[in-house]
């Protein structure tokens, strides 16, 4: 297993402390500070197996599926518990986890049909604001400025979640009519 594997499994591996550290209501504020920590440590883990895998031209079959994998289910895993937390909305997390299942439906067409779809633009930056906006959640600091700071983000990631998802479909419309 190269080393850009190793980092996605190893992102994959931080998510049930994370979920852990979010949910253990007796750590309180320091339980928060904790799972901040591993999320950013497994979000930077995201960045650098891609670049990694780019550069010494590792990208293998296995890092093609699991890495976004392992993304969806880091930010799927902390949204979770911020609707556990009364941080987030459960239909927010409803609409980004749906497009979350479409894009991987169409990617599984596209697989069997030896289609590449390549992620855009409008996906990393959705998944970066996504980021942001779980760490802004759980820091949930009472200072106003942040508190509108955090719902400005938070908004945004779901606009983003739907502009991407519609930029994909669009891009991509192509992939259905080409099934077996």
């Amino acid at each position: 297993m190269n080393l850009p594997n190793k980092l996605t499994m190893f992102r994959v591996i931080l998510i049930p402390f994370f979920v852990f550290f979010m949910l253990f209501g007796p750590l309180g504020k320091l339980g928060d500070y904790i799972a901040l920590i591993i999320f950013i440590a497994a979000s930077l883990t995201d960045m650098l197996d891609g670049k990694i895998a780019r550069k010494y031209n590792l990208v293998t079959n296995f890092g093609k599926f699991m890495d976004p994998l392992a993304d969806k289910l880091l930010v799927s895993s902390a949204m979770i518990c911020l609707v556990e937390l009364d941080r987030l909305a459960s239909w927010m997390v409803i609409v980004i986890i749906a497009r979350e299942f479409i894009i991987s439906g169409f990617r599984l067409i596209a697989a069997d049909n030896q289609i590449v779809i390549a992620a855009s633009m409008w996906g990393k930056v959705k998944t970066v604001c996504q980021m942001f906006m779980v760490i802004l959640l759980i820091l949930n600091w009472p200072f106003l400025i942040f508190q509108i700071l955090a719902l400005v983000v938070t908004w945004a990631a779901l606009i983003l979640t739907v502009v991407s998802l519609i930029d994909y479909l669009v891009k991509n419309k192509g992939v259905l009519k080409e099934q077996k």
